[in-house]
């Protein structure tokens, strides 16, 4: 994929104060402050650590950094969408302000913007995926429409993060009742000429790949896959793509055009 060049993030950690922890639904909004931090393009993430009690207990090994995309900058903020499923991430869902920690980042390739050719932006997003689109949103130079799909409305509060959004939900409860890949091909049915920009659930990124090819749309799909370094070393994070190859979601992505994927791997997506 041309675009952004991965970055060239320093090995060393910076230590961040937790500004806010704000209920937003299910999920919480992790707000940093990262004074003279660097800048992220949508689509980059970080590795992110609690200072204080990350690990399984005394005498256990600690937990491994997390990444997580950058969901906007504010200031001297940095802006982190966390949904407590696992040790790690409850440890960071319960940090209190003035709590902190550590970060390495910005780390990765990004979206690319839109080519001058008149395509408009759509994106697509589901559950905590949706984070890498909040700073997309707000750094491209038009109004972009954003289909956002959830498990449930405690989830679909998410969706307050973006403007002009329209919103699916598994059990009906807010919006379309089915599926946001529902939302995408009728948006694409009336328009076609769109360039989409994807990130959520294996499968969700599947349907979007799929429908896409079929109506030869590009699309920019930001994968998610587990990850120990963020930097590319541990190979945990690879994904294979076109030719047999494979390529590691830390360094190579985590944003790939979706034609240079067969499929999506099911392990390579954001939970719902």
């Amino acid at each position: 994929m041309s675009g952004p060049a991965a970055s060239s993030a320093p090995f060393g950690r910076r230590l961040l104060e937790v500004a806010a922890n704000d209920q937003l639904g299910a999920y919480r909004l992790l707000r940093l402050r990262d004074r003279g931090g660097p800048e992220f393009a949508p689509g980059q993430f970080a590795m992110l650590a609690a200072e204080q009690r990350w690990g399984g207990g005394e005498g256990e090994r600690p937990f491994l950094a997390r990444a997580f995309s950058v969901a906007r900058q504010r200031g001297e903020e940095s802006h982190y969408l966390l949904e407590d499923v696992g040790p790690g991430t409850h440890r960071l869902c319960e940090l209190a302000a003035g709590e902190r920690v550590w970060a390495v980042g910005p780390l990765g390739r990004g979206f690319q913007p839109p080519a001058a050719e008149g395509r408009r932006a759509l994106l697509v997003g589901g559950g905590v995926g949706i984070a890498p689109l909040v700073i997309l949103q707000d750094s491209l130079p038009s109004p972009a429409l954003a289909l956002l799909g959830f498990r449930d409305g405690a989830r679909a509060r998410g969706a307050e993060l973006l403007a002009d959004v329209r919103v699916a939900t598994d059990d009906g409860s807010v919006g379309h009742h089915g599926l946001v890949t529902d939302l995408l091909e009728r948006e694409l049915d009336a328009d076609a000429h769109a360039l989409v920009y994807a990130c959520g659930p294996a499968a969700m990124l599947e349907g979007v790949r799929a429908l896409c090819a079929r109506l030869q749309v590009p699309a920019q799909l930001a994968l998610e896959a587990p990850m120990a370094c963020g930097f590319g070393a541990c190979y945990g994070c690879v994904v294979g793509v076109r030719g047999g190859r494979y390529v590691r979601v830390c360094v190579d992505g985590p944003v790939l055009d979706a034609h240079e994927l067969e499929r999506v791997d099911e392990h390579a997506g954001a939970p719902a």
